[in-house]
């Protein structure tokens, strides 16, 4: 994986405006919740002054009039104030309690709106992100999916995302709210009592720094469980992508073994993580009980001396609560903004991704091509740093032309066939069609006129209809009908009970070898392509099916420039050009005449490999069912 990317919680949190209107809502909603929140130590203070007062004015009743003045006096009350408290308290008490009720139906109905909107926004953010990325993802070339692995992408694009969602959607107003609270509580309390708050304030750059120590501490910690935990996917998803090879070579407890290591090394660094915050939350409640207990001892110094009446009082130690509820939220926080940064960094490396082939400023549209396809002194490797893979290749096919491809593994075959579509960009020299450089066109120009049949057949979950119709979901059944008839496929699947409509399993496991390849043939086919790009198109074929569809290609390939990789006979002599490659060079090309007298290479190829398909190449169709019988029966 490429560098972690810089800034990424912050680049995350910008998304917040795709969705203003709704962000501004939520947090709106926060701050009126919050509001009226605060707004209830207030009244319990005036209840608490209500009854004390009244309590008090009716003992002063009983009071006798000559020592009455003397009594209000000190009390600092006019004669019209001890009627009101004997006589009002009750009022005041009912009048408080509806408050707080009324408060406290808002604060409810406010922070419902809140929570909605901001769950909301959260997942219209995460929608946003799981698309860019896997648009990101799409467009990335070849180069990178070669360096990154599957598994680690999926987490990516899942359980990455959903970090950073619900920081967005929990974490970040509680660390706003926290703020606001804090900031309104300590303004009031400074009002309603100076000493007293200024008791309180050394807590604070204790719990700012213990943030600060913490959060640094555990955001590497967190970012090493999502490596972890993507280790572990790939573990899984290479397991159950190759789930026959590990039945049909009993590797059940080997793949056990190493999914268990996987997990382990998961856990444990959970569980590192786990002991981390274990201290964090202890640290967090101490610091915020000797506050308290500090609150505690001055308060009640105030009340003894007079100076602090129990309504200020219990205000107060509300509004302390305040103080302290932030203070206790901060391991939460802290846990949370620290999986959400490690989170954001991993899914910014994949959109901060350098894509080595991209249509460059100024691509033009590919015209309708002909098929003219030169090589011209390409030099090309997969790596910057490693060995070149095709070495000064240099080769014309003129439109129409077959082109076949031989080599023993590694010479580079499949490498030419995968710059003609432009997966990969050349290092030296040009690849032309039609004259045109293929780095001057776009790519969707480019591919759209290429049909390619790779070696490793890929279909997708869906019907039949839909995996022969993926490059044109436009195509009339016709027309796939047609497509499906050229590749011998509509007989067998006619016989499915669905037709065409039949359902394809994942990856096609519904179907057997050959019909896949037979249904990925009729999917090239159907873009009547100008270019045709056949990666041993025919070899998980039985022979009267290769016989069919050699029959329907030498058909088909008739006016269309076709580069074809094959290791059987009957593909290779009816070519225009054989290029026969070693190393990475061409070092032989010509007709397969001409290479059985002038290349030693060839013939060796020929008569090692292709020799013994020529007599059941030159079988009547009617002995091709004995024939491949037989085959099967020497496998």
């Amino acid at each position: 994986m490429d560098m972690p990317a810089k800034g990424g919680l912050g680049r995350a949190i910008k998304y917040l405006g795709h969705y203003k209107r709704l962000t501004a809502l939520a947090y709106l909603f926060l701050f009126i919740s919050t509001g009226a929140q605060l707004a209830v130590p207030q009244l319990v203070q005036n209840i608490i002054d209500a009854v004390t007062k009244g309590l008090i004015a009716k003992q002063l009743a009983q009071v006798p009039a000559a020592f009455l003045t003397t009594a209000l006096q000190r009390l600092g009350w006019t004669p019209e104030q001890l009627v009101t408290y004997r006589d009002g308290g009750e009022k005041v008490l009912v009048s408080a309690i509806l408050l707080i009720v009324a408060f406290a139906v808002m604060r409810g109905m406010f922070a419902f709106a809140q929570a909605y909107t901001s769950e909301r926004v959260s997942q219209s953010i995460a929608f946003d992100y799981r698309n860019d990325l896997y648009a990101k993802i799409q467009r990335l070339s070849f180069s990178y999916h070669d360096r990154n692995q599957t598994g680690q992408l999926m987490i990516r694009a899942t359980d990455d995302v959903e970090k950073v969602r619900l920081f967005i959607g929990q974490g970040l107003l509680l660390a706003l709210q926290a703020f606001v609270l804090l900031t309104a509580t300590l303004i009031i309390l400074a009002t309603t009592n100076l000493k007293l708050t200024l008791v309180v304030l050394p807590v604070l750059p204790v719990a700012l720094l213990l943030f600060m120590v913490f959060g640094a501490i555990s955001q590497p910690l967190f970012a090493e469980v999502q490596k972890r935990l993507s280790r572990l996917n790939t573990v899984l998803q290479e397991n159950l992508a190759g789930i026959k090879v590990v039945k049909s070579f009993a590797r059940e407890p080997d793949e056990e073994r190493k999914f268990d290591a996987a997990a382990t090394s998961l856990m444990a660094q959970s569980i590192k993580v786990s002991r981390v915050f274990s201290f964090l939350f202890p640290v967090v409640f101490l610091i915020a009980n000797l506050g308290q207990a500090a609150v505690l001892y001055f308060g009640g110094k105030q009340i003894i001396d007079g100076t602090l009446s129990f309504g200020e009082w219990q205000k107060f130690s509300l509004y302390l609560v305040y103080v302290f509820f932030p203070i206790g939220q901060l391991g939460f926080i802290i846990s949370q903004m620290s999986q959400a940064s490690a989170s954001a960094a991993r899914i910014f490396e994949i959109f901060d991704a350098k894509n080595d082939v991209a249509d460059k400023p100024g691509a033009i549209v590919l015209p309708h091509v002909q098929g003219h396809v030169t090589f011209e002194d390409v030099t090309f490797r997969y790596f910057e740093s490693g060995e070149p893979v095709l070495s000064h290749v240099s080769f014309e096919a003129q439109p129409g032309e077959t082109v076949a491809l031989l080599g023993a593994t590694g010479s580079g075959k499949t490498t030419i066939i995968n710059l003609l579509p432009r997966f990969y960009d050349v290092n030296e020299g040009h690849v032309r069609i039609d004259g045109y450089d293929l780095r001057d066109v776009t790519l969707d120009s480019l591919r759209s006129q290429i049909g390619i049949v790779l070696q490793e057949t890929n279909l997708f979950s869906g019907t039949i209809r839909e995996n022969i119709a993926f490059g044109r979901p436009d195509a009339t059944l016709a027309e796939v009908t047609a497509a499906a008839k050229a590749a011998s496929a509509h007989d067998f699947i006619m016989s499915f009970p669905a037709g065409y409509e039949s359902p394809v399993g994942e990856r096609g496991t519904t179907l057997s070898g050959g019909q896949k390849q037979r249904i990925a043939i009729a999917r090239a086919l159907l873009l009547n392509p100008r270019l045709l790009i056949l990666d041993d198109s025919t070899s998980s074929v039985d022979l009267q099916t290769e016989f069919q569809i050699q029959q329907a290609l030498t058909g088909l390939m008739h006016g269309r420039t076709s580069f074809v990789i094959a290791q059987r006979i009957t593909t290779v002599v009816n070519a225009d050009q054989i290029l026969v490659l070693e190393k990475g060079r061409i070092v032989a090309r010509g007709k397969h005449e001409d290479l059985m007298e002038n290349s030693p290479l060839y013939a060796d190829i020929y008569h090692s490999q292709l020799v013994s398909d020529v007599a059941l190449a030159d079988e009547p169709p009617a002995r091709l069912e004995t024939a491949t019988l037989n085959k099967e029966t020497l496998r």
